[in-house]
């Protein structure tokens, strides 16, 4: 039998406050994989590769929330071995399992039960002034480019396709994935993207602009930000909330889709937008309908109480015409 291989990537927190990666790790043993346990993989710096897993590992299987995936998703970055993720966080959007189903996830892992989605990652290329070549770097949820002075706006320019669309002073801008778009993006008041569709979205924080909408761009599109030279404060840019660094005036970051995806394993028949309602709790039936239904149920009591009352006085009035009906007889 070929000699299967997982890896757990989680953090020494949840190693300590429990069970649960032991018994994973006692599972996948017992299914026939032999087991690497990685955590708390400190970010590497921008720009630099960190080691990956070997090449024969067979699966990736995280055990937390979204920031674990995304540590993880450095460590296959690159490579075809597809992650999974059981959420121990709070949220846990790319999550496939909750913590309650460790052992369906243990068993869908062994049995090979499971789709492969494969996830857009944006690529980046900063050049700084002067540079005679790009750092590169990339990201499977965002690209954040900030201040560095926090009492001061970082002054922008932004091209798409090397037209130029816009420029302001602002806090920053988050240049995000279709995966992203649940994430910072999101609080940022940049529309959800569903996963297949593929784009780059560019939302500005807290611009001083008339202007300064959301934009949207297709896969073969790209996103130019330049640092105005005579901007108030530096950059900084950061990938997926973990790999960063500071920005002088004069650098220019241009992002687009990468050549590289992301392998996330999925259930079959299980779509995005019913991850989107019971991860964020949506109110599928809007205030109007919650209103009307409970008029409804108001009307419905008071009619049930009218026809409570009918019914009593109907029936004491057929009490009373007995009792007359009677009184004739006996007379």
């Amino acid at each position: 039998m070929a000699k299967r291989n997982a890896v757990i990537v989680t953090h020494t927190r949840l190693r300590q406050s429990g069970t649960v990666v032991s018994e994973a790790v006692s599972q996948l043993r017992v299914a026939g994989f032999e087991v690497t346990i990685i955590d708390n993989t400190e970010a590497p710096d921008f720009g630099v590769q960190p080691p990956c897993v070997p090449d024969d590992t067979e699966i990736v299987v995280v055990l937390g929330g979204d920031g674990t995936i995304l540590r993880a998703a450095e460590l296959v970055h690159c490579t075809q071995v597809p992650i999974l993720g059981v959420n121990m966080g709070h949220v846990g959007f790319l999550a496939e399992f909750e913590s309650f189903q460790i052992d369906e996830a243990i068993r869908r892992v062994a049995e090979h039960d499971y789709n492969i989605d494969e996830r857009m990652i944006a690529h980046v290329d900063v050049w700084l002034p002067g540079a005679d070549e790009p750092i590169e770097d990339w990201a499977l949820n965002d690209i954040t480019l900030e201040r560095a002075d926090r009492g001061k706006m970082v002054e922008l320019s932004i091209r798409v396709d090397d037209v130029e669309m816009n420029s302001f002073g602002a806090d920053g801008v988050i240049v995000s994935t279709p995966t992203g778009s649940t994430a910072y993006a999101f609080s940022a008041g940049g529309p959800v993207i569903w996963p297949n569709v593929k784009a780059l979205q560019l939302i500005p924080l807290a611009a001083h602009a008339l202007f300064a909408r959301p934009l949207i761009i297709g896969s073969g599109s790209t996103f130019s930000i330049d640092i105005l030279d005579e901007s108030m404060s530096e950059g900084w840019i950061c990938c997926d909330g973990r790999r960063q660094r500071a920005l002088p005036q004069g650098t220019r970051v241009i992002v687009r889709e990468s050549r590289d995806t992301l392998r996330l394993a999925r259930l079959s028949g299980v779509p995005f937008t019913n991850r989107l309602v019971s991860k964020f709790d949506l109110p599928v039936v809007g205030w109007r309908e919650h209103a009307r239904a409970e008029a409804a149920g108001q009307s419905h009591a008071h009619q049930g109480q009218a026809d409570t009352t009918l019914a009593a006085t109907a029936y004491g009035n057929a009490d009373a015409e007995t009792a007359d009906h009677a009184g004739e007889v006996n007379r």
